[in-house]
């Protein structure tokens, strides 16, 4: 895969994002085998489960199901060797359904000072368990937060 297709497929994660009702927090994913989308999710409730703005924050928590693992439900298929795209970086339970569907490869966008100082925790956990598995991490490069994409370059990280 070049870089050209790790382009589109995080934009595909942030198109995914948009769909979210979540108003703070727009999350998505992509599953993908070589050049092929074979998943996707983004954060919200189940189905069926009213989508209700005024609930307190640590119940709207306990009622979201994140991207990551919207895409790893939906895919219905063995995703060993796999790569999934998600626009932020997953959190330890997204991490451990990750590495226990046989992924190989996380892509993300650079994460911000902002989210990682807020976040650092859980990274740090996420990594714990990535680096004990051997999943290679790639951030790329040229996709802010905010969705504004510029020209797209990666590089391969392992964190």
């Amino acid at each position: 895969m070049n870089t050209k297709w790790q382009q589109r497929f995080m934009e595909m994660a942030f198109l995914c994002a948009s769909w979210s009702k979540d108003p703070s927090s727009k999350v998505g994913a992509v599953i993908t085998q070589g050049n092929r989308i074979v998943s996707q999710g983004f954060n919200g409730y189940p189905h069926g489960v009213t989508d209700n703005p005024d609930n307190p924050r640590e119940l709207k928590y306990q009622l979201t199901i994140h991207a990551e693992a919207n895409a790893l439900l939906h895919s219905k298929r063995d995703l060993t060797g796999c790569s999934i795209f998600a626009t932020h970086y997953p959190c330890p339970n997204c991490t451990a359904m990750i590495i226990q569907s046989g992924i190989t490869h996380i892509y993300v966008p650079e994460q911000n000072d902002d989210f990682l100082s807020r976040w650092s925790d859980q990274i740090a956990v996420s990594n714990t368990m990535i680096d004990e598995v051997g999943i290679v991490v790639t951030e790329v490069a040229g996709f802010a937060e905010s969705n504004q994409k510029t020209s797209c370059s990666c590089k391969a990280n392992k964190k």
